[in-house]
């Protein structure tokens, strides 16, 4: 099966390099390389946005938490869900508008810079270390990601399945940009949709829907199999409330997100953006639903053989395997669909990478140090960035037991908090203003770094962090603290120009 896979693997990568170097072709200036001319149609807007946003997370780090934990887990699905709704529906439209009003911002922090009059670009340079800070880990996990996939289908070692996999997402990022990156997404976003529909009702059918729960019961369970089936039972017992506010709170991270947030800002019109909603809200409803599906069904399918030790994540790896290895001889079928997962790595990792150069080259090098740089000139920096991010990333990603929810789970409360809260009152609070932005971005993003990773709490015996002390994520305590200290910040400091008001208010009623 191992050639089969390793030749739909290869058929798919020259496609994407394909669509790469083609695309390098539109790329005139910056704001091509970077947004795509503001010229995205509504489905690729769409499945840009949301394969950017899942990454191998969605095939590999939620099913292998409901496999490993039970389908508590589906909280953290319920959030995203409940966060996409709302990141379409009350920041999209508003967001593409107001950067067009706010000097045609092509980069959040450059929005962020222009909303607020930051002539001395302190935002900008919080922006992008921000940005680079918590993009690097949540760029790991995508490698990570790769790597595990390559090295449990192929004879390649975990390093050497990694290394390919930053080459090829390297290579298509550089040379393609923006355009590149988003054509990539929406076959990848359509690749992750059939893998995901097609491969838990197949393996349904071959196993049978009467030997699921007998399957489960035989697997090692932990608990009993309709505690582990009910996603209002943790461990055995009832699930607590901040167990499941922890979770749910995964969907504030929507707000503050660059790379998701750059898509609506790139939406060609109106229209267009009403497609892409409809678009993007059924797609996630459908995957996360789906990816719930996978984890429980994916310990029946494979029973006998029992994931652990940290291999929980490669359930729907090992599902296709088995079933096209050997319950349906179509390993080149079977390569086609494990395409989909390295299809959500690329698209993530792809994503972060584009978004970190842009901070990089136009935020701090020509917003911050040098404001005459040229257009070439800030071209060049940004793809040197590109080369030095992933490169420190696939430090990151270096040691095979790097947990892909873990890493997940910390850049995504670290670029929620420190983002999320500002984007969000900057669109619908006019009395928030620069200092009050400044704090809630600083405070924000510490919060979540001492909560995940400062351990000073007394717990039999040892340090903890307060993440693990309390059960809370960090996300929910750094966004709170966020819009406390924006909301009281700029109440105490000077009130905002009647400019900045006026620009407001034509953004809320259309005028731009």
């Amino acid at each position: 099966m191992t050639f089969w896979i390793l030749l739909a693997f290869a058929c798919y990568m020259l496609g994407m390099l394909i669509i790469g170097i083609t695309s390098s072709k539109k790329n005139k200036n910056a704001d091509d390389y970077f947004l795509g001319g503001r010229n995205l149609g509504g489905w690729v807007a769409a499945l840009s946005a949301q394969a950017s946003d899942m990454s191998g997370w969605l095939l590999m780090g939620l099913p292998g938490a409901i496999y490993a934990i039970g389908a508590n887990q589906a909280w953290i699905a319920i959030g995203l869900l409940l966060g996409t709704i709302f990141n379409w529906l009350f920041i999209a439209g508003k967001l593409r508008r107001y950067t067009i009003k706010a000097g045609n911002a092509m980069t959040i922090p450059q929005y962020l810079s222009n909303r607020f009059r930051d002539n001395k670009k302190i935002l900008m340079a919080i922006s992008a270390i921000v940005i680079v800070i918590f993009f690097l880990v949540y760029t790991a996990s995508a490698f990570a990601a790769g790597g595990k996939l390559f090295s449990s289908v192929t004879a390649l070692s975990y390093h050497q399945s990694l290394t390919l996999g930053v080459l090829v997402i390297l290579i298509y990022t550089f040379l393609g940009g923006f355009i590149a990156v988003c054509k990539t997404d929406f076959v990848q976003g359509l690749m992750m949709l059939i893998g995901i529909l097609t491969i838990p009702i197949v393996a349904v059918m071959l196993m049978g829907a009467g030997q699921i729960v007998p399957n489960l019961v035989d697997s090692g369970l932990e608990v009993s199999a309709s505690q582990f089936l009910n996603i209002f039972y943790e461990n055995g017992k009832p699930i607590t409330l901040i167990s499941v506010i922890s979770q749910l709170a995964w969907g504030l991270g929507y707000c503050g997100m660059p790379h998701i947030l750059v898509r609506f800002m790139a939406i060609k019109d109106e229209k267009e953006l009403g497609k892409s909603k409809k678009v993007a809200i059924v797609w996630v409803f459908l995957s996360l639903t789906v990816a719930c599906f996978i984890g429980v069904i994916g310990r029946a399918y494979l029973y006998p053989t029992i994931l652990q030790n940290g291999l929980e994540e490669n359930v729907y790896i090992e599902m296709i395997k088995k079933m096209f290895g050997h319950d349906i001889n179509l390993p080149f079928v079977g390569g086609l669909l494990l395409c989909g997962i390295l299809a959500a790595i690329m698209s993530t990792a792809d994503s972060q990478l584009l978004v970190s150069a842009s901070s990089v080259a136009k935020d701090l090098f020509k917003g911050v140090f040098f404001k005459e740089l040229s257009e070439k000139k800030v071209m060049l920096i940004s793809k040197i960035t590109v080369i030095i991010i992933a490169v420190i990333a696939y430090i990151i990603a270096w040691n095979p037991e790097s947990s892909i929810m873990a890493l997940v789970s910390d850049a995504w409360a670290g670029l929620g908090s420190a983002f999320g809260p500002t984007i969000l009152l900057s669109l619908y609070w006019k009395k928030i203003n620069l200092p009050g932005a400044a704090a809630g971005m600083i405070s924000g993003g510490l919060t979540v770094i001492i909560w995940d990773y400062i351990k000073f709490i007394e717990l039999d015996g040892a340090k903890v962090t307060l993440g693990t002390y309390t059960g809370l994520y960090s996300l929910l305590v750094g966004f709170a603290v966020s819009l406390l200290f924006i909301v009281v910040v700029s109440l105490v400091t000077p009130k905002v120009s009647d400019e900045i008001v006026q620009e407001f208010e034509d953004v809320k009623e259309g005028n731009i």
